[in-house]
């Protein structure tokens, strides 16, 4: 990768990222990902392509498309696994790059009735053969 690609994550596509989550799609402006931490079933990374932090630094049509990735994403993951309700996280404290985190909610489920937690304890993995199931569910619901 070129030295000149700011040392993120999600520009620089490298271990880093595989060790937290898998691609799953491409979209308009942005790149779902799989969560690799998984006690919320469906949960996904939307991560804007270009490298910004902020909502509000994109212009008003990049914005559109962002949020409009983002809807879109939500609701395959609503039609994949009918949670009760989607939480979207935008924080970026310690990884300054637009990422909003989707993290399906389910009544009786982990946190539900409150706020989830980014890395959970204990944390739940899969074996490749379930992740690969549930990005392809994804996948034909955004279809």
């Amino acid at each position: 990768m070129s030295t000149l690609l700011p040392d993120c994550l999600y520009c620089r596509k490298d271990q880093r990222l595989t060790d937290l989550m898998i691609e799953i799609a491409r979209l308009q402006v942005s790149t779902l990902y799989l969560f690799n931490e998984q006690t919320h079933r469906g949960r996904c990374v939307v991560a804007y392509r270009g490298h910004v932090n902020e909502l509000f630094e994109l212009a008003d049509a990049e914005l559109a498309l962002f949020m409009q990735d983002v809807a879109r994403a939500a609701r395959a993951i609503k039609t994949a696994f009918n949670p009760a309700k989607i939480n979207y996280g935008a924080y970026s404290d310690k990884l300054p790059h637009l990422h909003m985190h989707l993290v399906p909610k389910y009544v009786d489920g982990a946190a539900w009735g409150t706020t989830f937690a980014m890395m959970p304890d204990p944390k739940k993995h899969l074996s490749d053969a379930d992740y690969a199931e549930l990005g392809n569910a994804i996948r034909q619901a955004l279809a």
